[in-house]
Protein backbone atom coordinates (compact mmCIF):
# COMPACT_ATOMS: atom_id res chain seq x y z
CA UNK A 1 0.00 0.00 0.00
CA UNK A 2 1.43 3.33 -1.08
CA UNK A 3 0.15 6.92 -1.29
CA UNK A 4 1.67 9.83 -3.18
CA UNK A 5 1.08 13.29 -1.69
CA UNK A 6 1.76 16.37 -3.78
CA UNK A 7 2.67 19.35 -1.61
CA UNK A 8 4.59 19.68 1.67
CA UNK A 9 2.03 22.15 3.04
CA UNK A 10 0.44 21.88 6.47
CA UNK A 11 -2.26 19.72 4.86
CA UNK A 12 0.25 17.56 2.99
CA UNK A 13 2.37 16.97 6.08
CA UNK A 14 -0.69 16.18 8.19
CA UNK A 15 -2.03 13.71 5.62
CA UNK A 16 1.39 12.04 5.37
CA UNK A 17 1.63 11.76 9.16
CA UNK A 18 -1.83 10.24 9.58
CA UNK A 19 -1.17 7.67 6.84
CA UNK A 20 2.34 6.79 8.02
CA UNK A 21 1.33 6.22 11.64
CA UNK A 22 -1.25 3.73 10.32
CA UNK A 23 1.39 1.74 8.49
CA UNK A 24 0.90 3.19 5.00
CA UNK A 25 3.99 4.00 2.91
CA UNK A 26 3.98 7.62 1.71
CA UNK A 27 5.97 9.57 -0.85
CA UNK A 28 5.65 13.29 -0.10
CA UNK A 29 6.59 15.59 -2.98
CA UNK A 30 7.59 19.22 -2.33
CA UNK A 31 8.93 21.51 -5.07
CA UNK A 32 10.53 24.08 -2.74
CA UNK A 33 14.18 23.23 -2.49
CA UNK A 34 14.14 22.87 -6.28
CA UNK A 35 12.03 25.94 -7.12
CA UNK A 36 10.88 28.96 -5.13
CA UNK A 37 7.58 30.81 -4.87
CA UNK A 38 7.21 34.59 -4.53
CA UNK A 39 5.64 34.24 -1.07
CA UNK A 40 7.70 31.56 0.70
CA UNK A 41 10.97 32.55 2.37
CA UNK A 42 12.41 29.06 3.03
CA UNK A 43 12.24 25.55 1.64
CA UNK A 44 10.97 24.20 4.99
CA UNK A 45 7.92 21.97 5.12
CA UNK A 46 4.69 23.51 6.46
CA UNK A 47 6.09 27.06 6.27
CA UNK A 48 3.73 29.66 7.71
CA UNK A 49 3.77 32.40 5.09
CA UNK A 50 1.20 34.97 6.18
CA UNK A 51 0.92 35.00 9.96
CA UNK A 52 2.39 33.04 12.83
CA UNK A 53 -0.98 32.72 14.57
CA UNK A 54 -3.19 29.64 14.58
CA UNK A 55 -5.84 31.86 16.19
CA UNK A 56 -7.75 31.25 19.43
CA UNK A 57 -6.92 28.16 21.47
CA UNK A 58 -10.09 28.50 23.56
CA UNK A 59 -12.16 25.29 23.06
CA UNK A 60 -15.37 27.30 23.54
CA UNK A 61 -14.81 28.99 20.17
CA UNK A 62 -14.94 27.13 16.85
CA UNK A 63 -11.24 27.33 15.94
CA UNK A 64 -10.16 26.35 19.45
CA UNK A 65 -12.56 23.42 19.30
CA UNK A 66 -10.94 22.34 16.03
CA UNK A 67 -7.54 22.53 17.79
CA UNK A 68 -8.84 20.18 20.48
CA UNK A 69 -10.26 17.63 18.06
CA UNK A 70 -7.01 17.56 16.09
CA UNK A 71 -4.91 17.11 19.23
CA UNK A 72 -7.04 14.07 20.09
CA UNK A 73 -6.01 12.59 16.72
CA UNK A 74 -2.27 13.10 17.29
CA UNK A 75 -2.05 15.93 14.77
CA UNK A 76 1.54 16.65 13.77
CA UNK A 77 0.57 20.28 13.17
CA UNK A 78 -0.99 20.83 16.60
CA UNK A 79 1.71 18.86 18.46
CA UNK A 80 4.44 20.90 16.75
CA UNK A 81 2.59 24.17 17.38
CA UNK A 82 2.35 23.37 21.10
CA UNK A 83 6.13 22.90 21.21
CA UNK A 84 6.92 26.02 19.16
CA UNK A 85 4.36 28.38 20.72
CA UNK A 86 5.17 31.96 21.68
CA UNK A 87 3.18 34.38 23.90
CA UNK A 88 -0.05 35.54 22.23
CA UNK A 89 -2.72 35.98 24.87
CA UNK A 90 -5.51 33.43 24.32
CA UNK A 91 -4.28 32.71 20.79
CA UNK A 92 -1.89 29.96 19.74
CA UNK A 93 1.01 31.60 17.91
CA UNK A 94 4.31 29.98 17.04
CA UNK A 95 7.93 30.63 16.14
CA UNK A 96 7.63 30.02 12.39
CA UNK A 97 11.10 28.58 11.78
CA UNK A 98 11.01 26.32 14.83
CA UNK A 99 7.51 25.12 13.94
CA UNK A 100 8.57 24.21 10.40
CA UNK A 101 11.81 22.54 11.54
CA UNK A 102 10.00 20.35 14.09
CA UNK A 103 7.55 19.15 11.45
CA UNK A 104 10.26 18.54 8.86
CA UNK A 105 12.33 16.47 11.29
CA UNK A 106 9.31 14.33 12.23
CA UNK A 107 8.47 13.77 8.57
CA UNK A 108 12.06 12.90 7.61
CA UNK A 109 12.54 10.61 10.60
CA UNK A 110 9.39 8.54 10.01
CA UNK A 111 10.28 5.23 8.36
CA UNK A 112 7.07 5.18 6.32
CA UNK A 113 7.60 8.60 4.71
CA UNK A 114 9.91 9.38 1.81
CA UNK A 115 10.34 13.12 1.22
CA UNK A 116 11.17 13.94 -2.41
CA UNK A 117 12.17 17.48 -3.45
CA UNK A 118 10.73 17.61 -6.93
CA UNK A 119 8.20 19.66 -8.89
CA UNK A 120 5.28 17.52 -10.02
CA UNK A 121 3.70 18.61 -13.30
CA UNK A 122 1.28 15.72 -13.87
CA UNK A 123 -1.15 14.16 -11.42
CA UNK A 124 0.52 10.85 -10.45
CA UNK A 125 -1.18 7.51 -10.96
CA UNK A 126 -2.39 5.39 -8.06
CA UNK A 127 -3.52 6.64 -4.66
CA UNK A 128 -2.92 10.38 -4.57
CA UNK A 129 -3.66 13.33 -2.27
CA UNK A 130 -3.24 16.79 -3.80
CA UNK A 131 -2.27 19.29 -1.10
CA UNK A 132 -0.43 21.89 -3.14
CA UNK A 133 -1.92 24.84 -1.29
CA UNK A 134 -2.87 28.28 -2.58
CA UNK A 135 0.42 28.77 -4.44
CA UNK A 136 0.03 25.79 -6.75
CA UNK A 137 2.41 26.05 -9.72
CA UNK A 138 0.84 27.19 -12.97
CA UNK A 139 1.73 23.93 -14.72
CA UNK A 140 0.16 21.75 -12.02
CA UNK A 141 -2.84 24.08 -11.75
CA UNK A 142 -3.44 23.50 -15.47
CA UNK A 143 -3.33 19.77 -14.80
CA UNK A 144 -5.92 20.11 -12.02
CA UNK A 145 -8.08 22.13 -14.39
CA UNK A 146 -8.37 19.05 -16.59
CA UNK A 147 -10.40 17.26 -13.91
CA UNK A 148 -12.61 20.29 -13.22
CA UNK A 149 -15.06 22.25 -15.26
CA UNK A 150 -13.41 25.58 -16.09
CA UNK A 151 -15.90 27.54 -13.98
CA UNK A 152 -15.10 25.30 -10.98
CA UNK A 153 -11.48 26.43 -10.73
CA UNK A 154 -11.76 29.60 -8.68
CA UNK A 155 -9.52 32.24 -7.10
CA UNK A 156 -9.29 34.99 -4.50
CA UNK A 157 -6.63 37.40 -3.27
CA UNK A 158 -4.83 36.99 0.06
CA UNK A 159 -2.28 39.30 1.67
CA UNK A 160 0.70 39.25 4.06
CA UNK A 161 1.41 41.49 7.08
CA UNK A 162 4.81 43.14 7.66
CA UNK A 163 7.26 41.98 10.35
CA UNK A 164 9.30 44.45 12.43
CA UNK A 165 12.48 44.09 14.49
CA UNK A 166 11.57 44.56 18.16
CA UNK A 167 14.69 46.59 18.97
CA UNK A 168 13.60 49.25 16.45
CA UNK A 169 10.32 49.94 18.32
CA UNK A 170 10.15 53.03 20.54
CA UNK A 171 9.05 51.86 24.00
CA UNK A 172 8.90 55.42 25.29
CA UNK A 173 5.57 55.36 23.42
CA UNK A 174 4.67 51.67 22.93
CA UNK A 175 3.84 49.28 25.77
CA UNK A 176 3.20 45.56 26.39
CA UNK A 177 -0.37 44.45 27.12
CA UNK A 178 -2.86 41.82 25.91
CA UNK A 179 -6.39 42.93 25.16
CA UNK A 180 -8.37 42.54 28.42
CA UNK A 181 -5.10 41.23 29.93
CA UNK A 182 -5.67 37.75 28.50
CA UNK A 183 -2.88 35.17 28.46
CA UNK A 184 0.08 36.53 30.39
CA UNK A 185 -1.50 39.97 30.19
CA UNK A 186 1.41 41.46 28.24
CA UNK A 187 1.72 39.37 25.11
CA UNK A 188 1.31 42.18 22.53
CA UNK A 189 3.14 45.42 21.82
CA UNK A 190 0.70 48.34 21.54
CA UNK A 191 1.20 51.59 19.65
CA UNK A 192 -1.41 54.29 20.47
CA UNK A 193 -2.91 56.83 18.08
CA UNK A 194 -4.88 59.94 18.95
CA UNK A 195 -8.02 60.79 16.97
CA UNK A 196 -6.07 63.18 14.74
CA UNK A 197 -3.25 60.69 14.20
CA UNK A 198 -5.73 57.92 13.38
CA UNK A 199 -7.64 59.88 10.74
CA UNK A 200 -4.41 61.11 9.17
CA UNK A 201 -3.21 57.49 9.04
CA UNK A 202 -6.44 56.40 7.32
CA UNK A 203 -6.11 59.27 4.85
CA UNK A 204 -2.55 58.14 4.02
CA UNK A 205 -3.66 54.54 3.51
CA UNK A 206 -6.39 55.52 1.07
CA UNK A 207 -4.06 57.80 -0.92
CA UNK A 208 -1.10 55.39 -0.98
CA UNK A 209 0.30 53.86 -4.16
CA UNK A 210 -0.83 50.24 -4.48
CA UNK A 211 0.33 47.30 -6.53
CA UNK A 212 -1.69 47.20 -9.74
CA UNK A 213 -3.31 43.95 -10.77
CA UNK A 214 -2.80 42.34 -14.14
CA UNK A 215 -5.80 42.41 -16.48
CA UNK A 216 -6.66 38.76 -15.83
CA UNK A 217 -6.60 39.34 -12.04
CA UNK A 218 -8.93 42.34 -11.88
CA UNK A 219 -12.14 40.38 -11.28
CA UNK A 220 -10.60 38.21 -8.55
CA UNK A 221 -12.23 38.95 -5.17
CA UNK A 222 -10.55 39.36 -1.78
CA UNK A 223 -11.08 36.90 1.04
CA UNK A 224 -13.07 38.91 3.58
CA UNK A 225 -11.21 37.37 6.50
CA UNK A 226 -7.91 38.80 5.26
CA UNK A 227 -8.61 42.15 3.61
CA UNK A 228 -5.67 44.48 2.93
CA UNK A 229 -5.53 47.25 5.51
CA UNK A 230 -5.99 49.95 2.86
CA UNK A 231 -9.06 48.19 1.42
CA UNK A 232 -10.63 48.25 4.88
CA UNK A 233 -9.77 51.96 5.15
CA UNK A 234 -11.50 52.63 1.83
CA UNK A 235 -14.72 51.12 3.22
CA UNK A 236 -15.08 53.92 5.76
CA UNK A 237 -12.83 56.11 7.89
CA UNK A 238 -13.94 54.39 11.12
CA UNK A 239 -13.69 50.80 9.83
CA UNK A 240 -10.20 50.21 11.21
CA UNK A 241 -11.03 51.61 14.64
CA UNK A 242 -13.67 48.87 14.95
CA UNK A 243 -11.38 46.26 13.36
CA UNK A 244 -7.65 45.59 13.77
CA UNK A 245 -7.05 49.00 15.36
CA UNK A 246 -9.82 48.87 17.96
CA UNK A 247 -8.63 50.26 21.34
CA UNK A 248 -11.00 48.30 23.61
CA UNK A 249 -9.49 46.25 26.42
CA UNK A 250 -6.27 48.29 26.43
CA UNK A 251 -5.16 51.04 28.83
CA UNK A 252 -1.95 52.97 28.27
CA UNK A 253 0.06 52.58 31.52
CA UNK A 254 2.08 55.69 30.70
CA UNK A 255 -0.90 58.01 31.25
CA UNK A 256 -3.79 55.74 32.32
CA UNK A 257 -5.83 56.63 29.23
CA UNK A 258 -7.37 54.69 26.36
CA UNK A 259 -6.12 55.68 22.93
CA UNK A 260 -8.49 56.47 20.07
CA UNK A 261 -6.95 53.61 18.08
CA UNK A 262 -4.18 51.08 18.70
CA UNK A 263 -1.85 49.13 16.42
CA UNK A 264 -0.89 45.76 17.94
CA UNK A 265 2.22 43.70 17.21
CA UNK A 266 2.46 39.99 18.04
CA UNK A 267 5.66 38.03 18.77
CA UNK A 268 6.79 36.15 15.65
CA UNK A 269 9.73 34.05 16.86
CA UNK A 270 10.78 32.22 20.02
CA UNK A 271 13.59 34.68 20.75
CA UNK A 272 11.15 37.62 20.76
CA UNK A 273 13.24 39.64 18.32
CA UNK A 274 10.59 39.81 15.58
CA UNK A 275 7.01 41.09 15.81
CA UNK A 276 4.33 41.07 13.11
CA UNK A 277 1.80 43.87 12.77
CA UNK A 278 -1.57 42.27 13.53
CA UNK A 279 -4.18 42.63 10.78
CA UNK A 280 -1.93 44.83 8.60
CA UNK A 281 -1.85 42.70 5.46
CA UNK A 282 -1.38 45.06 2.54
CA UNK A 283 -0.98 45.54 -1.21
CA UNK A 284 0.77 48.92 -0.89
CA UNK A 285 4.09 49.33 -2.67
CA UNK A 286 7.12 48.71 -0.47
CA UNK A 287 8.19 52.36 -0.27
CA UNK A 288 4.68 53.42 0.73
CA UNK A 289 4.53 50.76 3.44
CA UNK A 290 7.70 52.04 5.07
CA UNK A 291 6.65 55.69 4.78
CA UNK A 292 3.11 55.22 6.13
CA UNK A 293 3.76 52.61 8.82
CA UNK A 294 6.52 54.80 10.26
CA UNK A 295 3.90 57.48 10.99
CA UNK A 296 2.47 55.16 13.66
CA UNK A 297 3.59 56.42 17.10
CA UNK A 298 6.27 54.07 18.39
CA UNK A 299 7.27 52.90 14.91
CA UNK A 300 9.03 56.07 13.76
CA UNK A 301 12.35 54.21 13.41
CA UNK A 302 10.91 50.79 12.63
CA UNK A 303 13.12 48.38 10.72
CA UNK A 304 11.28 45.78 8.65
CA UNK A 305 12.36 42.14 8.53
CA UNK A 306 9.64 41.61 5.92
CA UNK A 307 7.23 43.95 4.19
CA UNK A 308 3.64 43.06 3.38
CA UNK A 309 2.46 41.64 0.08
CA UNK A 310 -0.43 40.16 -1.85
CA UNK A 311 -0.92 37.04 -3.94
CA UNK A 312 -3.60 35.21 -5.87
CA UNK A 313 -4.89 31.96 -4.34
CA UNK A 314 -6.55 29.24 -6.36
CA UNK A 315 -9.14 26.78 -5.08
CA UNK A 316 -11.58 24.28 -6.54
CA UNK A 317 -15.35 24.27 -6.26
CA UNK A 318 -15.15 21.33 -3.87
CA UNK A 319 -18.92 20.81 -3.36
CA UNK A 320 -19.20 19.99 -7.07
CA UNK A 321 -15.97 18.00 -7.34
CA UNK A 322 -15.50 16.11 -4.06
CA UNK A 323 -17.33 13.30 -2.28
CA UNK A 324 -17.82 13.29 1.50
CA UNK A 325 -14.62 11.22 1.86
CA UNK A 326 -12.68 13.99 0.05
CA UNK A 327 -12.10 11.90 -3.09
CA UNK A 328 -13.06 13.29 -6.48
CA UNK A 329 -16.29 12.14 -8.04
CA UNK A 330 -14.40 11.11 -11.17
CA UNK A 331 -11.56 9.19 -9.47
CA UNK A 332 -12.02 7.47 -6.10
CA UNK A 333 -8.22 7.12 -5.65
CA UNK A 334 -7.64 10.87 -5.89
CA UNK A 335 -8.28 13.14 -2.90
CA UNK A 336 -7.76 16.85 -2.31
CA UNK A 337 -6.67 18.44 0.97
CA UNK A 338 -5.87 21.85 2.39
CA UNK A 339 -6.57 25.37 1.23
CA UNK A 340 -7.06 24.35 -2.39
CA UNK A 341 -10.35 22.74 -1.25
CA UNK A 342 -11.77 26.12 -0.24
CA UNK A 343 -11.12 26.11 3.49
CA UNK A 344 -9.37 29.22 4.78
CA UNK A 345 -6.76 29.23 7.52
CA UNK A 346 -3.75 27.21 8.61
CA UNK A 347 -5.61 24.93 11.00
CA UNK A 348 -8.55 24.37 8.68
CA UNK A 349 -6.16 23.39 5.89
CA UNK A 350 -4.33 20.95 8.16
CA UNK A 351 -7.66 19.55 9.38
CA UNK A 352 -8.71 18.56 5.87
CA UNK A 353 -5.27 16.99 5.36
CA UNK A 354 -5.75 15.05 8.58
CA UNK A 355 -9.11 13.63 7.51
CA UNK A 356 -7.93 12.86 3.98
CA UNK A 357 -5.12 10.79 5.47
CA UNK A 358 -7.37 8.92 7.90
CA UNK A 359 -10.03 8.25 5.26
CA UNK A 360 -7.51 6.97 2.72
CA UNK A 361 -5.85 4.71 5.30
CA UNK A 362 -9.20 3.04 6.01
CA UNK A 363 -10.01 2.66 2.33
CA UNK A 364 -6.63 1.09 1.58
CA UNK A 365 -7.43 -1.48 4.26
CA UNK A 366 -10.73 -2.24 2.47
CA UNK A 367 -12.84 -0.47 5.07
CA UNK A 368 -15.28 2.38 4.39
CA UNK A 369 -14.05 5.83 5.38
CA UNK A 370 -15.34 6.59 8.92
CA UNK A 371 -17.14 9.80 7.96
CA UNK A 372 -17.35 12.22 10.87
CA UNK A 373 -20.67 13.96 11.49
CA UNK A 374 -21.25 17.69 11.11
CA UNK A 375 -21.88 18.25 14.84
CA UNK A 376 -18.08 18.17 15.28
CA UNK A 377 -15.73 20.92 14.10
CA UNK A 378 -13.99 18.54 11.70
CA UNK A 379 -17.32 17.33 10.37
CA UNK A 380 -18.85 20.79 10.01
CA UNK A 381 -15.83 21.99 8.03
CA UNK A 382 -15.81 18.92 5.78
CA UNK A 383 -19.56 19.17 5.21
CA UNK A 384 -19.13 22.78 4.05
CA UNK A 385 -16.68 21.81 1.30
CA UNK A 386 -18.41 18.59 0.18
CA UNK A 387 -22.14 19.36 0.44
CA UNK A 388 -23.35 20.07 -3.10
CA UNK A 389 -25.93 22.58 -1.85
CA UNK A 390 -23.02 25.02 -1.29
CA UNK A 391 -21.75 24.80 -4.87
CA UNK A 392 -23.56 27.77 -6.44
CA UNK A 393 -21.93 30.47 -4.30
CA UNK A 394 -18.95 28.57 -2.88
CA UNK A 395 -16.31 30.80 -1.27
CA UNK A 396 -13.36 30.14 1.11
CA UNK A 397 -14.46 29.79 4.72
CA UNK A 398 -12.88 29.63 8.18
CA UNK A 399 -14.38 27.27 10.75
CA UNK A 400 -17.24 28.94 12.63
CA UNK A 401 -20.34 27.83 14.52
CA UNK A 402 -22.49 28.95 11.60
CA UNK A 403 -21.30 25.83 9.74
CA UNK A 404 -22.67 23.55 12.47
CA UNK A 405 -26.26 22.20 12.40
CA UNK A 406 -28.63 24.38 14.38
CA UNK A 407 -29.53 23.16 17.86
CA UNK A 408 -32.32 24.01 20.29
CA UNK A 409 -31.28 25.53 23.60
CA UNK A 410 -33.05 26.55 26.75
CA UNK A 411 -33.51 30.20 27.65
CA UNK A 412 -30.37 31.63 29.24
CA UNK A 413 -28.02 29.00 27.80
CA UNK A 414 -24.98 30.00 25.76
CA UNK A 415 -25.53 28.42 22.36
CA UNK A 416 -21.87 28.31 21.35
CA UNK A 417 -20.82 26.64 24.60
CA UNK A 418 -23.57 24.03 24.14
CA UNK A 419 -22.43 23.47 20.54
CA UNK A 420 -18.82 23.04 21.67
CA UNK A 421 -19.81 20.54 24.37
CA UNK A 422 -22.00 18.61 21.93
CA UNK A 423 -19.16 18.59 19.40
CA UNK A 424 -16.68 16.97 21.79
CA UNK A 425 -19.24 14.34 22.83
CA UNK A 426 -19.89 13.50 19.17
CA UNK A 427 -16.18 13.53 18.41
CA UNK A 428 -15.30 11.14 21.24
CA UNK A 429 -18.10 8.76 20.20
CA UNK A 430 -16.87 8.80 16.59
CA UNK A 431 -13.27 8.17 17.65
CA UNK A 432 -14.22 5.32 20.00
CA UNK A 433 -16.77 3.65 17.71
CA UNK A 434 -14.31 3.61 14.79
CA UNK A 435 -11.27 2.68 16.90
CA UNK A 436 -9.38 5.70 15.55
Amino acid sequence: MHVKIVGGSLAGCEAAWQLAKRGIKVTLYEMRGVEVTFAHKTDGLAELVFSNSLRSDDPKVAIGLLHQEMRKLDSIIMNSADIAKVPAGSALAVDRELFSSIIEKKIKDHPNINLVRERIDLIPEGNVIIATGPLTSEIFASEILQICEKEDFLAFFDAISPIIYKDSINFDIAWFQSRYDKGDGKDYINCPLSKEEYYKFVENLVAAEKIEFKAWEKNTPYFNGCLPIEVMAERGKDTLSFGPMKPVGLTNPKNGSRAYAVVQLRQDNKEGTLYNVVGFQTKMKYGEQQRIFKTIPGLESAEFARLGGIHRNTFINSPKILNANLSTKKNSKLKFAGQITGVEGYVESAAIGLLSGIYMAYELNNKPAPLINEYTALGALTNYITNESHAEDFQPMNINFGLFPDINIKKGQNKKIIQAEKALINFDEWKTNNNI
